[in-house]
């Protein structure tokens, strides 16, 4: 995990300084980072509650990662640029990311009066307050820029529940403002349909195959990849793959034994599982769970001013 950390510094190090004849340095250390040094962070949540309103403190920025937890991000002024897989996407105020489970995801840089609300829902509440569109969440990162009265009746939003202690009403307060900010969403189809139809299936069904998504959707699976990869900014395996290890290690914590867990997700064996666990988080499963490892990754931030000095 060290050595995975420290491709991290050296990787962002490149992106902040590299030039090469065609200007395309950074986006080459960009894609190496994304490879070796996406961390397994959950989303924050305080305490008992179900979802939660973070503002952006350059302090506590964290380092390319992903999570189980849907998300979305309020730019509410200032500009930066985001990155996901192997893209990156400038926003400014008024600007509204969505981060599907499993999605990786970073803000890379940020102007001196950024600021930014990150809101985060535990799964079950998301469908639950969704409702009638529980695969809302899973139509790829989304950028969607917000009118002024949108961006007026959302932000005041978003310091509400910092204002009270009663969980029940932060929560209510944070579902009534996921509700809304989907709701604008919904007037806009974002990425291609058979990257819509992709991400609900493998989340639906994390052991599918790439040929059962294209029967499933109605196109080749050639099509399936080069969409899903345009869209989402990674391969479709390697996104499943992500799923998987989300449902092992949310199984496992559950109390199943790492056979079962990984059989349940989606793996075709516990070798299989531990090779890819490896591969993706840096470590062994029973490293993981048993040591103070993970605590480690979860505690991980990346200040910019760090990063790029």
């Amino acid at each position: 995990m060290r050595g995975r950390l420290h491709a991290y510094t050296f990787a962002r190090k490149v992106c902040a300084h590299s030039r090469d004849r065609t200007g395309r340095g950074p986006i080459v250390a960009a894609i190496f980072l994304a490879v070796v040094a996406t961390l397994y962070q959950p989303f924050p949540i305080a305490g008992a509650a179900r979802g939660q309103i973070w503002r952006h403190q350059p302090s506590t920025r964290r380092p390319r990662h992903f999570h189980a937890e849907p998300e979305l991000n309020l730019v509410t002024a200032g500009r930066g640029c985001f990155g996901f897989g192997v893209q990156a996407v400038g926003v400014e105020a008024g600007d509204l990311l969505c981060w599907t489970p499993g999605q990786d995801h970073e803000l890379l840089s940020a102007s001196d009066d950024f600021d930014l609300f990150v809101i985060g829902l535990t799964p079950e509440l998301s469908e639950r307050v969704l409702g009638a569109d529980p695969a809302a969440t899973h139509r790829g990162p989304v950028r969607l820029r917000l009118s002024a009265e949108q961006l007026a009746d959302l932000a005041p939003r978003c310091l509400f529940p910092a204002l009270h202690g009663d969980i029940v009403v932060k929560e209510h307060a944070v579902g009534d403002l996921w509700r809304l900010a989907h709701s604008f969403r919904a007037v806009r189809a974002m990425g291609h349909t058979l990257t819509r139809r992709s991400l609900c299936l493998v989340n639906e069904h994390p052991d599918i195959s790439r040929a059962e998504i294209a029967r499933r959707s109605h196109g080749s699976p050639g099509e399936i990849s080069r969409h899903f990869h345009k869209d989402m900014g990674l391969p479709l395996s390697a996104y499943r793959a992500r799923v998987r290890l989300l449902r092992f290690i949310q199984l496992v914590d559950a109390g199943d034994t790492f056979l079962q867990a990984a059989l349940t997700a989606g793996f075709g064996s516990y070798s299989q599982c531990h090779r890819v666990f490896q591969g993706a988080l840096g470590c062994a499963p029973r490293v993981f769970f048993t040591s103070d490892l993970r605590r480690t990754i979860e505690d991980t931030f990346a200040p910019l001013a760090e990063i790029e000095r």
